[in-house]
């Protein structure tokens, strides 16, 4: 009986893992993080659990745990299209393996999925790692009105605001951070930090 049980929880959790968009998409890219390599990282891996069931996951920046709650349902989110979640996978290489973020841009348009929060995030980083602060953003823009608690675009955006001198509007994205995931999250934690520093001070990120 006992082992009957087992078998049935270990084949209820598989299902489970085959069935999450992590495991379909099989591979993040913050929008504003260093320009540092992936380094194996899994591009759609998501150390946060809210409390629901099959809980979305989506792109992080090396050396972060991405977070997100209280999420809509909406397919912006969900990255299930293996062709898609490949073709991420590359763009995510040639932005944080080669820096080539003019490449990086071309191949993420060319997924024709500009709304797609990880798409336009990412889009909105390379366009500011090139210095283009107007287009990057936009794509920050377009990122949370597809999800308006893409937490990491929050805090991505929010250093885009500190390194134009926006202070203020920087601590208005912290206090969004803190509602969406709380204050002991890597996203919160990371711009936090950048606040403390004095302004002008480069933020390698």
């Amino acid at each position: 009986m006992i082992g009957t049980m087992i078998r049935f929880v270990t084949l209820g959790t598989f299902a489970a893992l085959l069935a999450s968009p992590a495991y379909a998409a099989g591979g993040g890219g913050g929008g504003g993080g260093g320009g540092g390599g992936g380094g194996g990282m899994d591009p759609f891996a998501s150390t946060y659990s809210a409390p629901s069931t099959a809980q979305p996951t989506y792109p992080k920046r090396p050396g972060t745990k991405a977070t997100q709650k209280n999420r809509k349902p909406n397919n912006q989110s969900s990255i299930d299209d293996p062709a898609f979640a490949t073709g991420y996978r590359v763009a995510y290489d040639t932005i944080y393996e080669r820096n080539d973020y003019a490449s990086a841009i071309a191949q993420l348009k060319s997924l024709g999925h500009d709304d797609h929060p990880n798409v336009a995030n990412l889009i909105g980083y390379s366009y500011r790692k090139l210095g283009d602060y107007e287009q990057s953003q936009v794509w920050y823009e377009r990122a949370l009105k597809a999800d308006p608690n893409h937490v990491l675009t929050w805090q991505y955006y929010g250093l885009w605001q500190l390194e134009r001198g926006n202070r203020e509007q920087a601590l208005y994205h912290l206090s969004r951070i803190a509602a969406i995931c709380g204050t002991d999250c890597e996203e919160y934690k990371s711009l936090a930090t950048a606040l403390e520093k004095p302004t002008g001070t480069a933020l390698v990120y």
